[in-house]
């Protein structure tokens, strides 16, 4: 890999991060075109960890919020009454929908870094998951806002966010899908994608720096890794902003059709042997 290329796959994953389009689908693909080899554990490990910078960005992001949600749910570990504050709920909340991901990712993290990395399954999941974001974005009341969010709705959203480990569907699709279905708003379910992706995509950083690091060493490389990683922050930043601004006037049309367009051409591509499923 070299620098042209890493700042490439950081700017990538920066845009789809939090847009519900699948970044680990888009990174995937533009792998694939840059001619390496998906499976590889430093590709796959490479793929994970510069999502750290995209978290990064949400933490500044919502940083007011995290400085005031954090300590009410720490003091309400060992106070009662603590417990009842709207924040502390909503970080028991928070904590209890980023559970499912980290269990069913771990039970099943070679299947999805080997089988699940085919481009057909990427292809199909953008095609198949549009279906289920469309009917959402349709039957969804929006009468529940953020304050009425609670920890059976975040657990329900963070079961449905274990489909996302599937590339293609989009964590955030997945998440905002579930909330949608839940009729909260899309203002406070994209904000509630974002609380969720913190624990999620951090816990998948360490594990793939833990088990992986002399694959980065030997692979990729430190240096390009830490480059993408930066890229993606500083994408990621204006991408959290512009995506709430979207969503308070706008339905998700435009990412559902976009979704649909790139998964029906990456089939013809596939079909046609213009690329390789691997």
């Amino acid at each position: 890999m070299n620098i042209f290329q890493a700042v490439l796959l950081g700017g990538v994953e920066g845009i789809t991060e939090f847009l519900p389009v699948s970044s680990t689908g888009h990174l995937t693909i533009a792998e694939k075109l840059l001619g390496f080899h998906i499976e590889d554990p430093d590709i796959t490990a490479f793929t994970a960890i510069i999502q750290s910078g995209a978290v990064l960005a949400t933490v500044i992001f919502l940083r007011r919020d995290i400085a005031r949600i954090v300590p009410a749910w720490a003091r309400s570990l060992v106070s009662a009454r603590a417990r009842d504050d709207p924040d502390a709920r909503f970080g028991w909340a928070v904590v209890l929908g980023s559970l499912p991901i980290g269990v069913v990712g771990l039970l099943f993290q070679d299947t999805i870094e080997t089988t699940l990395r085919s481009l057909w399954f990427v292809a199909a999941a953008l095609i198949l998951w549009s279906g289920v974001m469309a009917f959402a974005d349709h039957a969804a009341t929006q009468t529940r806002h953020e304050d009425d969010v609670t920890w059976k709705d975040t657990l329900i959203i963070g079961v449905v966010q274990c489909l996302a480990l599937i590339p293609g569907v989009s964590r955030s699709g997945a998440t905002m899908s579930a909330g949608l279905l839940r009729d909260i708003d899309r203002v406070a379910v994209t904000r509630l994608s974002f609380f969720l992706s913190i624990p999620a995509l951090l816990g998948a950083t360490a594990l793939q720096v833990a088990e992986q690091s002399g694959d980065i060493a030997q692979g990729v490389g430190w240096g390009n890794t830490i480059i993408a990683t930066a890229v993606s922050f500083v994408v990621a930043y204006a991408s959290v902003a512009w995506l709430l601004r979207y969503v308070a006037r706008h339905t998700y049309l435009i990412f559902i059709v976009y979704r649909v367009l790139i998964g029906v051409l990456l089939l013809a591509l596939l079909a046609t042997g213009v690329v390789a499923a691997r």
